[in-house]
């Protein structure tokens, strides 16, 4: 649960130690990449088409080819991850279906050619070589560094969970048959080269995989081959299947995905409850009784009319609407994402520095880890509905575990995912938000009735190294 704010917890003294942000280890090979910034990181990603040119011209619409033929993109790529750091990997402990899948496709069909429990890699490479099959790497962000690095920062970016696989597929195969999925893909090649075949949506932007017959797709609208270096781009619902040449030894390369769950619908279901909720509180229309038996009835077309005039209601007072509310979205995103890529050695982060006191200027740290979102009090059990702020951060986030779903180690008795973070009586919402968007502030000058509840607030920022003294 998250931790009350207001009280002032043991802190360290003033001589402590800077929150810790050790220098990231050398990559295998020098970077192409800007990671100065979320939105540099990006840029030089989709480089050298324009930032405002892909979202103008490509995102959601269609796909997008990068062919670089640039041989300092291509060792960066390639130090990603290759087919050689299979055997180091497997020596960690690797589980078949968690992280490894190893399958095929046969006549248009997938044949998963899993084995039970640990990954061996003398079996695995033998399937690999012998079977013709496709290894498929979940997560490979949990192992190598420079992934955590891009994919962190494309979090922040997008604002969405980025998840990768590898998909490692010796020559004359093909490990999938024609699909489409319900995520944006970038696909960067790292090794070798692999054949490309896009289709026309059935299923624009879908919300769901889904495999698709070769004789419901028609003619490629796109074919081409990759090599190392370059960037593949297609929306989510965009049918397509790949293989490795006869004449390539193997292929391998990373799909990078996001936007998975996060359209306008997902935030109308997650908007919608906190509207009805507070316009309840205002307009009696929508605190009438629904008619009786309807709950039991099997026909209730009669009740159509009826919501759409409520609904029309609640559009009229969302236009009216100061604060609206997306905590379920919110927190799902925070609670799931990756922490901040401070280095494989880095020790957890730690309050140090100078304490807050009323007289500081202070300013918020790891923005883009941080949301602030306003919900019923979690703390109370009886039947009065009283709302509270909540700060959730991903600060305390772990990489091992990130988009592997729930049965990883990071959930809580209860089996829901672990939330870190602050909670704060309602009237702390303004002064939270002047921290948000401010550069910096003076803690005298935040907006709460009392010095103590100012020293108060900026103290539980600080515990939770969200802010630093300046």
């Amino acid at each position: 649960m998250p931790k009350k704010g207001g009280k002032i917890p043991d802190v360290a003294k003033e001589t402590q130690a800077q929150c810790k942000r050790p220098k990231l280890d050398a990559a295998g090979s020098p970077s192409v990449l800007s990671f100065e910034s979320p939105a540099s990181l990006f840029r030089s990603l989709i480089s050298p088409v324009e930032e405002e040119v892909f979202f103008r011209d490509y995102w959601e619409q269609k796909p997008l080819l990068v062919q670089r033929n640039d041989a300092l993109v291509a060792a960066y790529y390639q130090s990603l991850f290759q087919l050689s750091h299979l055997k180091e990997l497997c020596s960690q402990g690797l589980d078949y279906g968690r992280d490894v899948n190893v399958c095929r496709c046969i006549n248009g069909k997938k044949k998963v050619l899993n084995k039970e429990g640990r990954v061996n890699y003398v079996q695995l490479k033998k399937d690999f070589d012998q079977k013709k099959a496709t290894i498929q790497f979940h997560q490979p962000q949990r192992f190598k560094e420079e992934l955590w690095k891009i994919q962190e920062k494309l979090e922040c970016y997008f604002g969405s969970l980025v998840g990768s696989n590898v998909y490692i597929t010796p020559q004359g195969s093909q490990g999938l048959p024609p699909h489409y999925d319900d995520v944006e893909v970038f696909i960067l090649q790292l090794e070798g080269e692999k054949h490309w075949r896009l289709y026309k949506p059935t299923v624009p932007l879908a919300r769901e995989y889904n495999v698709e017959p070769e004789d419901r797709i028609g003619s490629p609208t796109h074919e081409f081959i990759l090599k190392p270096g370059d960037l593949l781009y297609f929306p989510r619902g965009t049918i397509h299947q790949a293989d490795t040449p006869h004449g390539i030894p193997y292929s391998t390369h990373v799909t990078i995905s996001t936007y998975q769950n996060n359209s306008w619908g997902d935030f109308l279901l997650d908007a919608i409850p906190g509207l009805v909720f507070d316009t309840a509180k205002e307009d009696v229309a929508l605190r009438t009784s629904i008619p009786r038996q309807l709950l039991m009835q099997v026909n209730t077309a009669d009740c159509t009319k009826k919501l759409s005039s409520l609904l029309r209601r609640l559009a009229d007072s969302l236009e009216n609407c100061r604060e609206l509310r997306s905590s379920d979205m919110k927190k799902d995103f925070i609670t799931h994402r990756l922490p901040p890529c401070l280095g494989c050695d880095s020790d957890p982060l730690t309050p140090g520095g100078k304490l807050p006191k009323l007289d500081s200027k202070i300013r918020l740290q790891f923005r883009d880890h941080a949301v602030i979102t306003v919900e019923p009090d979690q703390e109370n059990a009886d039947e009065i509905h009283r709302e509270m702020v909540y700060v959730y951060h991903s600060l305390r986030n772990r990489r091992e575990t990130h988009m592997m779903g729930t049965e990883d180690d990071t959930a809580s008795e209860d089996g829901l995912a672990q939330t870190h973070g602050l909670r704060f009586p309602l009237s702390h919402l303004d002064a939270l938000k002047q921290i948000w968007s401010s550069s910096t502030v003076n803690v005298k000058e935040l907006n709460l009735t009392s010095d103590e509840e100012k020293e108060n607030l900026a103290l539980s920022l600080w515990t939770e190294c969200l802010i630093e003294v300046l």
